[in-house]
């Protein structure tokens, strides 16, 4: 296993589309185990290949220790019409948080390191962090989903981070 560099916003690449993984071998449960290593290292719970910059769609979630669940081709088929607030971030702009509102409930379909498909449904973090991580497979950073004027506070804040002012 590696840790691979992960980009930093404002990359550009961030905002790229990912494509559908098609070949299910060793190159994909490699990436799969440096993703895990790289998300580890950073720290965080969640990580796609579009953050090391591998547009494909693949996802690693580690929302509690030594449980480790990995999408391939993940795509939500419903979510809930109620909605939750949590607090998300980014391991391509460590430091900084904010509020995002999403569905409170979602189904996914996606497919195993062996390409066997499978269908998850979740609520609370869980569905938190699959709405933010395919929204990064489909190349929209979680910024994209703040009002303005917490965008430019959240860019702000990231920019005095990166220069040493906090």
């Amino acid at each position: 296993m590696a840790i691979l560099p992960i980009l930093r916003f404002p990359d550009l690449r961030l905002r790229a589309v990912a494509e559908p993984v098609g070949c299910f071998d060793a190159d994909l449960r490699q990436l799969a185990a440096d993703l895990l290593e790289t998300m580890r290292a950073a720290p965080g719970v969640g990580i796609t290949a579009p953050h090391v910059g591998v547009l494909k769609r693949l996802v690693v979630l580690e929302l509690t220790p030594g449980e480790v669940r990995v999408y391939v081709n993940p795509q939500i088929l419903w979510a809930s019409p109620e909605t939750a607030r949590a607090t998300e971030g980014s391991v391509s702009m460590p430091g900084v948080t904010e509020e995002v509102e999403r569905a409170a409930k979602v189904r996914i379909g996606y497919r195993d390191l062996d390409g066997v498909p499978h269908e998850e449904e979740a609520d609370g973090f869980l569905a938190i962090c699959h709405q933010h991580e395919l929204d990064q497979l489909d190349g929209i950073f979680w910024l994209q989903r703040l009002s303005r004027l917490k965008r430019e506070r959240v860019v702000a804040r990231y920019g005095k981070l990166q220069r040493g002012d906090i």
